[in-house]
């Protein structure tokens, strides 16, 4: 099978809004499922808030703190107001990278379009935060502190696209890790079953190895998925602090 199939849009209810293509699919689907996951976990997890946690309390809280200390070390003592969005966001990219783990599920982190929507969110709502915040004097920004003036002309426009190509490194960053993954990972467990089939029992020998390291790769790609799932998270933190602190 074409390892690429894992990532076709399936349309379950074609809905049509002004000639835009905006039906419930696949991709939709497991939006959803990852939300209800994240909400049900957060509720039931601290629903009875024990003073001896049991194990979802005690998870839900790890990742609680892990992502205030994120927000803390590298947002600023002033980004906490922000968390919430935080919060969110690295929850749900990283469950959308794990679900994608599931065999017969489908990784919507794995299209650019859903990537760069995500992305395109942090980086209008960091720079109307730095607009609120700071006025026009947010466009400083773009002149490096200390930086001659005569250097303007030529620093202003790298920094201005520097800046703009933000959400652009961002998505592509999440999108072409996961589809990478998950595709390296169709190509080595089909060559195994290819092997087998093809010729015999010899194939089944020869197969082990292929097979070993799609099992190594499956590991590898959990990782992947935790790592992709807090970087996106920890620059969304740095630019949450560029916005509040400018230089």
């Amino acid at each position: 099978m074409d390892p690429l199939h894992q990532f076709q849009i399936q349309r379950y209810v074609p809905i049509n809004v002004g000639g835009l293509d905006a039906s419930f699919s696949n991709s939709s689907l497991y939006m959803v499922i990852a939300v209800a996951l994240i909400t049900g976990f957060i509720v039931f997890g601290m629903r009875g808030r024990a003073l001896v946690p049991g194990r979802m309390q005690s998870l839900a809280e790890m990742f609680y703190e892990f992502v205030a200390n994120m927000v803390r070390e590298n947002a600023g003592p002033d980004a906490r107001k922000y968390f919430p969005f935080v919060f969110s966001l690295f929850m749900f990219i990283l469950v959308g990278n794990l679900l994608g783990m599931i065999p017969g599920t489908f990784t919507f982190t794995s299209h650019i379009i859903v990537t760069f929507g995500l992305a395109l969110t942090v980086f209008v709502f960091v720079t109307l935060l730095g607009l609120i915040k700071h006025g026009f004097h947010f466009f400083s920004l773009f002149m490096p502190h200390g930086a001659p003036i005569a250097l303007a002309p030529i620093l202003i426009p790298i920094e201005v696209l520097s800046y703009l190509s933000r959400p652009v490194s961002l998505s592509i960053r999440l999108f072409a890790n996961m589809m990478a993954g998950h595709t390296m990972l169709k190509v080595f467990g089909g060559f195994s079953v290819l092997l087998g089939a093809g010729l015999g029992g010899l194939g089944y020998t020869i197969g082990i190895l292929p097979l070993a390291i799609n099992v190594a790769l499956v590991g590898f790609e959990i990782l992947v998925a935790l790592l992709q799932a807090y970087v996106f998270t920890i620059l969304t933190c740095l630019y949450i602090r560029d916005a509040l602190e400018l230089h």
